[in-house]
């Protein structure tokens, strides 16, 4: 297998555990019922899951599992276009296969389990999702708590910090966590186009129309945190 292949395949599993792992604390766990305690928990799920394939699938492919990751990675001068199409393919398909797996588990529950009313941790916004915020403030958490974790990593991550005893994973776990706290109750927290779009595309209805920003936000957070390092405003 090539040296491609394995990062591409590297990030398909590093998505999947993610999306099984976070999605899975709030329709498996039943954290979501719990809210807003249930936002520890659940913002555990999903920075703790960041750490583990970060030490996991880090020295294969340096552990995006987020097409905003990657974006950043871009337009910050660290990676070609050529290489992140691939990253960002298998990271969506990974997606995917990290919520397919989540429903197929949820299918064995007794009595049935009913996706359309309980879903799968999907990402929205608006009426009858949990804090029912408008599109605006949607857009704004979006990008913003895309453009702090991007630009997080993209600190941990820079020649002039890393080092083989930096704690980069855990420094990016516990920044998703703490990005949870304020931003759950507004979309549910998406910041990862491949973390919304794998469950919405399952769920469908309501939550597949609104995935569209959770694709294009998150993009432009990450693509201006990777312009700001690259013009050395968040980096020298």
């Amino acid at each position: 297998m090539s040296d491609s292949m394995k990062k591409y395949l590297a990030e398909l599993i590093g998505t999947a555990v993610l999306v099984l792992v976070g999605c899975g604390a709030v329709a498996i766990g039943g954290y979501g019922a719990a809210l807003p305690l249930g936002v520890l928990p659940i913002g555990f799920a999903f920075g703790l899951a960041v750490t583990a394939m970060a030490y996991a699938i880090g020295p294969v492919s340096g552990c995006h599992i987020n097409p905003a990751v990657t974006v950043a990675m871009v337009t910050a001068g660290r990676m070609e276009v050529s290489e992140a199409v691939g990253y960002i393919v298998a990271q969506l398909i990974g997606g995917l296969v990290g919520a397919l797996i989540l429903y197929l588990i949820l299918t064995g529950k007794e009595g049935g389990y009913d996706l359309a009313t309980a879903g799968l941790g999907q990402n929205g916004w608006g009426a009858g999702y949990l804090g029912q915020y408008g599109i605006v403030p949607a857009i704004l958490t979006e990008i913003i708590a895309t453009l702090i974790f991007t630009a997080v990593i993209l600190g941990v991550t820079h020649s002039s910090q890393s080092s083989s005893h930096h704690p980069a994973g855990l420094i990016i776990g516990l920044t998703l966590f703490a990005l949870h706290l304020p931003f759950l109750m507004v979309t549910g927290l998406s910041v990862n186009p491949a973390r919304s779009l794998g469950p919405a595309i399952l769920v469908g209805g309501h939550a597949l129309a609104q995935v569209w920003l959770f694709i294009v936000m998150p993009v432009i957070g990450g693509a201006i945190a990777g312009w700001a390092f690259r013009a050395r405003i968040l980096a020298a």
